[in-house]
């Protein structure tokens, strides 16, 4: 094998899912609390527009930057979120969000360069950088600090080789939302290294509970020039499976992103464009729906987890998921997940798997029902016991 190709990870969330699939198709009963997706279908209007797409023809090849309404249209919505002003020239429409993170790393990554990534964090954010030939410098989000990130820490590792700096808030695994005070300390500190690009993963910035807010990194025209956006159609809107992300790009780096797209993809699924396009346009009661119970399911699983015997959880704050301590039960993480799993039939994922600094924990999804989340518990306090 290339060597190359020897540096891509992969994302264990899959592997368990299979693994939970395998375990079912045997007549096991499995709560599956590991794959971060929605467990609701996507609303019937979205699909209906997919629908009537189809039904209209658009069967074809679209531009590969996405088409121009759909493009627009997010320009739109995030300036009605963030009041930012968006070119919609740099708006690319793409087969996912985790497309944006991967031309990034690949477009500013090279040997010799730094990245600079979370930990614990997305697992595609490590492979990817490798992949690029780029040396991955995590940072640490702990959990005494909500799992914020912590942005003396993150500008004090800049070097002259470092090329791109990733954040998530809301955060996958840990649940954790950064406050905007540190998100403006942040952005402060990389006015002062224009050479830096920062890339802002919001894939959740819907999915924030009460009391915490989503401070996007639109909100600062003063870094626009070095920032790159990641956001996209399936945590908010119940999508995953349509396969939808986008990515707002720097004028610097907008039109060799679209030449990445053309060598790759060619462009994106056209009927799920326009079924994107809906999403955005029409009734947003889906997204608050989802969101409340989201926030329900995330207290549920907090109070639960708390009250087992060797195990902590901090309150989550948006995403969907949490991701407890499970030190005191004298375990490490990657064998409670398989216990859990093979013998209770409780699918969640170890803490490793987002970085070497998640050892100690398990993240739980909350994208099931309150019964299926109620009974892990129960399975969880059962195998604790035991």
């Amino acid at each position: 094998m290339h060597t190359r190709a020897a540096n891509l990870g992969t994302e264990t969330a899959f592997s368990v899912l299979a693994r939970a699939a395998e375990l079912s198709a045997q007549g096991r009963d499995v709560i599956n609390l590991g794959i971060g997706q929605p467990d609701f279908p996507t609303p019937p209007h979205i699909v209906e527009a997919g629908i009537k797409a189809l039904r209209d023809g658009h069967h074809g090849y679209t531009p590969s930057k996405g088409i121009a309404s759909l493009r627009e249209a997010v320009a739109e919505s995030l300036h009605h979120s963030y009041h930012a002003e968006i070119n919609p020239d740099h708006v690319q429409i793409l087969p996912g969000g985790k497309v944006v993170m991967f031309f990034a790393t690949q477009l500013l990554g090279e040997a010799g360069a730094e990245i600079i990534y979370p930990d614990p964090g997305f697992p595609i954010y490590a492979s990817s950088i490798r992949f690029s030939g780029a040396t991955p410098v995590p940072y640490s989000l702990s959990e005494d600090k909500g799992f914020a990130l912590d942005a003396d820490d993150i500008l004090s590792k800049i070097t002259d080789k470092t090329r791109l700096i990733i954040i998530n808030s809301p955060a996958n695994p840990t649940g954790g939302v950064t406050p905007r005070a540190e998100i403006e300390k942040l952005v402060h500190g990389l006015t002062k290294h224009p050479h830096i690009y920062l890339m802002s993963d919001e894939i959740y910035d819907k999915l924030v509970f009460d009391g915490s807010e989503m401070t996007s990194c639109l909100s600062f025209p003063e870094i626009r020039d070095q920032l790159i956006v990641l956001n996209g159609w399936s945590k908010t809107y119940a999508m995953t499976g349509w396969r939808l992300g986008y990515g707002i790009w720097p004028a610097s780096l907008a039109e060799t992103a679209d030449r990445l797209a053309v060598n790759t993809h060619s462009c994106v699924n056209a009927a799920a464009q326009f079924a994107a396009l809906a999403a955005l346009t029409g009734d947003q009661s889906c997204v608050e729906d989802m969101r409340q119970a989201f926030q329900r399911r995330a207290g549920l699983l907090h109070h639960g987890l708390n009250a087992l015997p060797g195990v902590t959880c901090a309150a989550p704050t948006g995403a969907f998921y949490a991701f407890c301590n499970i030190t005191g039960t004298q375990l490490t993480s990657a064998d409670l997940q398989s216990r859990l799993l093979e013998d209770y039939g409780v699918a969640v994922i170890s803490g490793t798997s987002f970085g070497q600094m998640g050892e100690g924990y398990l993240r739980f999804s909350c994208a099931n029902s309150d019964e299926a989340i109620m009974s892990a518990l129960a399975r969880f306090d059962t195998c604790l016991r035991a």
